[in-house]
């Protein structure tokens, strides 16, 4: 009897859980059942899954929606209809098309309009094929006593929506209502909520209130069975073949392999051919030779491109991968095991994982939808849930409090004050609201190609990415047999490749950043790692993993490997990292049980990657593989089902019961696998990043200024951009601010001199960015101010910026100079700014005697005339003024530093490179602030990590201990004093801070 079911995913409209809706359809004897979410499909999967473990059979359907108005209700009638309304949706959805008001003529699908009491029935009615029906809501049942035509009830059914349960949640469901239409609850229109009776209730009931009518009880009956939906749950659903049919797709990939297998280890390696013909068996026997096929074929064409990626995840667990250049990672030099992989008893299917430069991750999505087809392909979906405090600051809005009130509330929660019936009622629909689905969003990286249409499994959205993506997320796809590619990007790989391109232009050396074995024995590598000089080396540069790499004494790929995975917060947290360390240092340990001994030996005992969360599940607990393998996805934040998780918890601390160890050895191994949860990388992931670290390490240590050049253009590294011109400067360049005649809209570099880009300079437009070195490599250099204002039609306002910040120095003419020449030439009554009326309005006796001359602004002239000259008095030029120029029109000074603005000449008792020779002494320290981490102790107090840089550009570290913090607070960017004790951790040196104080600045004399 019900039709027209909404769960949650009808968002921020439906209160109800799958689970929620079809056990309580189970409980009011309801054995057939319609799910039909508005403008979407998303639970349609589940629901199938949910109603066959309850015994109830299915019904598929999407509620269509225009802005607040129901449109009408497509169920389908078997999985091609299910195909067909996705494909009606995703028209619309992809195109951006507003739904019609009456549905296409389909197939497979019924089509429910709403009755309304009007003269006019919507048009196409009847029972057959690309008709409608009517449905009538339990509201409308007296008015059809009025109908003259009577022969409407012959086509027209039960249309008795359920979109909550009881009072509590048609409460939330007008909460929700209000929170989407961003309006107070008391401002929401009957027409935007949900009757209040759209409840499920016994289907008994149902029926008596249709009871006079008793041909749209059987017109419902007739239609339910009509319908039907279901899956297989059990075939992968990725496009089966590569090439065409399976043998091909064998004998291809065994080729290929071969090849690769003579490209990476020769002709005669036995071990790695061994390995290859057992991969290859288990691949073709799971049906994955085509998952490995379209993934060499994406490496394939993106090195047609000349594009680099980084082949990661557990994918590097494979040699095949390995010999199709999939990945970078030698399985057999890491004792890597295939397995874990790919293996029948792993309950998820794998993935690859491939990084590509965030520059060209588009285009190798394009080819993907274009190789493989648009009906066969689409992004991995996501769904963004309601969660923490955002909960509360969206129910607060709808009921009027103010954003002052919400933040004291969220702060002080235990305050008297908030403790009110808002308050109360707020928390009790924030406690419901958890984890409901908000909005569909897009993973970061899912790729599915179905060997059906998409389509025949959801409806598509159109996100910001610009490629249809799939309305539900990766469970969905994993629970249907779908083995999704992750296609990723990141700016690692992006300055990897411009630097090679940099060294090119600047040294005709041609880089191959693919040489990884030859890298792992450079000697200049194995310094850099070892004294943690890794500023700008991907996954090697933040505080924390610098001085890992000191404590460490990292200088070999195993070893950063390793360092690569305990720096993850689980490790660390669970002070396991710190564990690491000192059994490094201290090879006489004790191991906490034989068996960490047996299967940790290489990491000190101590569970560093995902697989030794599954040895030891194993070996220890006695867990088979397929539980070890739930456990470790779980830790990984990948699996949903709670209840089955806790059995598998159970298990393990029963079987270690029955295996009779004592409990505190049972309950530290098992703190220290929870201490993994969502955190923690396989040994192959964690390879791949080494990998690609060595890349950056190699380009650092052999081109250090082109690397710099090319980390500062690819943005987004750990530190901001004026700690990679610190760095640049520390490597020997000389750094020179932006210049129309050498500079270009990137970061540049000639020899060692390195010219700010002009993308860095605040408020100057872009296009006048690009337009000054596209106008001189076209035409040649800019001979003067008249010149350049010529050639490239530059405004008045961008002058100023350009001029401010130095950019025609080259003339040999002060800013106020060429400022005075720029509204000479471009207009006497524009505004100077107050950086420059100053000096000017000390001058203005010479106004008079200047003839005013404005330039008109035309396209390059064929013969140049020089211009005019006029004599002007001699300008001064403020050293300090040219420093806040350069600090607010690039967020840091070039020419000068930050300590050339201090008011005092003192630079510390002691440099960053002294500390490790006045350990145990009380030391002031002077340092401009780098970053800062924070971190709540045991005892829920704060502390912090600071990272400064002295005068001389070097880095130190400081400890600030939670009084110290509370005394001493950071007050933002800046240069600091810091007073404290010098100590260190296994080699490392830091300053554990007891006072420290923002020093002052030489006053701002353009203020002035």
């Amino acid at each position: 009897m019900f039709i027209n079911c909404h769960s949650y995913y009808s968002l921020r409209y439906g209160t109800l859980s799958i689970e929620k809706l079809v056990e309580t359809a189970k409980v009011c004897g309801v054995t057939t059942l319609a799910l039909t979410d508005i403008n979407n499909s998303t639970g349609i999967i589940y629901f199938v899954k949910a109603c066959r473990e309850n015994g109830i059979r299915p019904v598929a359907g999407i509620e269509f929606r225009r802005d607040e108005k129901l449109l009408y209700i497509g169920l389908a009638r078997n999985n091609e209809g299910f195909r067909e309304l996705n494909e009606f949706l995703s028209v619309h959805t992809l195109n951006g098309l507003p739904l019609p008001n009456q549905a296409p003529e389909f197939e497979n699908v019924a089509v429910i309009y709403p009755f309304s009491p009007t003269p006019h029935p919507p048009p196409q009615m009847g029972r057959g094929q690309g008709g409608g029906v009517l449905g009538v809501h339990p509201s409308f049942i007296r008015k059809l006593a009025t109908i003259n035509d009577k022969n409407i009830l012959d086509c027209a059914v039960i249309l008795a929506p359920v979109t909550f349960t009881n009072e509590k949640e048609y409460d939330l469901h007008c909460n929700l209502r209000a929170v989407d239409n961003n309006i107070l609850l008391s401002r929401l229109r009957p027409e935007q909520l949900a009757a209040p009776g759209e409840k499920m209730i016994p289907e008994g009931e149902v029926r008596n209130l249709y009871k006079d009518y008793p041909q749209l009880i059987r017109n419902t009956e007739q239609l339910l069975g009509e319908c039907s939906i279901d899956f297989d749950f059990s075939s992968h659903k990725n496009r089966k073949t590569f090439t065409g049919n399976s043998y091909d797709d064998k004998t291809l990939l065994e080729k290929l392999a071969n090849d690769g297998l003579i490209y990476r280890y020769g002709k005669s390696n036995r071990e790695a051919a061994k390995r290859v013909r057992h991969e290859l068996e288990i691949i073709d026997k799971m049906g994955f030779s085509s998952y490995f096929l379209i993934t060499w074929d994406i490496i394939r064409y993106s090195m047609s491109r000349g594009f680099y990626h980084v082949g990661r995840g557990s994918g590097a667990n494979s040699i095949v991968a390995y010999c199709l250049k999939i990945t970078d990672v030698d399985p057999i030099e890491l004792d890597l095991y295939f397995e874990r992989f790919i293996n029948p008893k792993r309950t998820s299917p794998p993935d690859f994982d491939i990084d590509y430069s965030w520059k060209e991750r588009d285009e190798v999505l394009d080819y993907i939808f274009k190789r493989y087809g648009h009906k066969h392909t689409a992004l991995l979906g996501a769904m963004s849930t309601f969660k923490g405090n955002s909960i509360y600051r969206e129910l607060g809005k709808v009921h009027g409090i103010p954003k002052g009130e919400m933040d004291d509330l969220l702060k002080y929660p235990e305050k008297e004050i908030h403790n009110n019936e808002v308050t109360r009622r707020i928390s009790e629909l924030g406690r419901m609201m958890v984890d409901f689905p908000n909005i569909r969003s897009i993973h970061a990286g899912g790729v599915l190609i179905s060997d059906e249409p998409i389509t025949c499994y959801t409806a598509l959205d159109m996100p910001p990415k610009g490629f249809p993506t799939t309305q539900w997320d990766m469970y969905v796809a994993e629970d249907i047999g779908f083995e999704k590619l992750d296609i990723l990007s990141q700016r690692g790989i992006g300055h990897i490749r411009e630097t090679a391109e940099i060294v090119l232009g600047n040294r005709a050396v041609h880089v191959d950043v693919h040489r990884v074995q030859e890298f792992k024995k450079d000697e200049k590598i194995k310094h850099l790692l070892g004294v943690g000089e890794t500023i700008g080396c991907f996954y090697v540069e933040s505080p924390a993993m610098r001085g890992l790499l000191k404590k460490l004494q990292c200088d070999n790929y195993r070893s950063l490997v390793a360092a690569s995975s305990i720096i993850r917060p689980g490790v660390a947290r669970s002070g396991m990292m710190r564990e690491y360390i000192y059994r490094f240092h201290h090879p006489g340990f004790k191991y906490l049980h034989p068996v960490m001994e047996e299967q940790l030996k290489e990491t000190y005992g101590v569970m560093v990657y995902q697989e030794d969360v599954l040895k030891i599940c194993h070996y220890f607990a006695g867990l088979d593989l397929a539980d070890a393998d739930v456990l470790r996805r779980a830790m990984s934040g990948k699996y949903r089902s709670k209840k089955e998780l806790q059995r598998i918890i159970d298990k393990f601390f029963e079987n270690c019961r029955n295996f009779g160890y004592p409990e505190e050895v049972t309950k530290e191994v098992w703190r220290q696998i929870e201490s993994f949860a969502g955190y923690s990388f396989s040994k192959a992931h964690s390879a791949s990043y080494a990998v690609e670290s060595y890349q950056s390490l190699y380009l650092k240590a052999h081109y250090p200024l082109e690397f710099m050049t090319g980390v500062i253009n690819n943005f987004g590294g750990f530190y901001s951009s004026w700690v990679y011109f610190n760095e640049a400067r520390n490597c020997g360049a000389t750094l020179h601010l932006p210049c129309i005649n050498r500079g270009d809209y990137k970061t540049s570099i000639t020899g060692t001199d390195i010219y700010v880009g002009f993308v860095h300079v605040a408020n100057l437009e872009s296009q006048v960015g690009k337009a000054i070195s596209e106008e001189r490599k076209a035409n040649g250099e800019y001979l003067g101010l008249e010149d350049f204002i010529a050639r490239t039609g530059t405004s008045l306002e961008q002058m100023i910026i350009l001029i401010r910040i130095g950019a025609l120095r080259f003339t040999g003419k002060s800013k106020a100079q060429l400022l005075w020449e720029t509204h000479l030439i471009l207009g006497k009554n524009a505004e100077l700014p107050k950086s420059s009326t100053r000096i000017i309005n000390r001058q203005s006796s010479i106004k008079n005697s200047i003839v005013n001359r404005k330039s008109e602004i035309i396209n390059p002239v064929l013969f140049y005339t020089p211009p005019k000259t006029y004599e002007l008095p001699s300008l001064k030029q403020n050293t300090v003024e040219d420093v806040y120029d350069e600090v607010e029109l690039l967020g840091f000074p070039v020419k000068h530093t930050y300590f050339d603005l201090l008011e005092t000449a003192f630079r510390g008792e002691i440099m960053a490179k002294e500390m490790i020779g006045s350990l145990g002494k009380k030391v002031r320290m002077l340092g401009q602030l780098v970053t800062i981490k924070y971190v709540r102790t045991v005892k829920k107090e704060w502390m912090h990590f600071g990272t400064f840089i002295d005068i001389t550009g070097h880095f130190f570290d400081t400890v600030h201990f939670p009084d110290s913090a509370k005394n001493y607070p950071f007050r933002g960017d800046g240069i600091y004093l810091v007073l404290g004790k010098i100590v260190e951790e296994f080699g490392f040196p830091s300053m554990e801070v007891q006072k420290m104080a923002k020093m002052p600045l030489k006053k701002d004399p353009r203020a002035g």
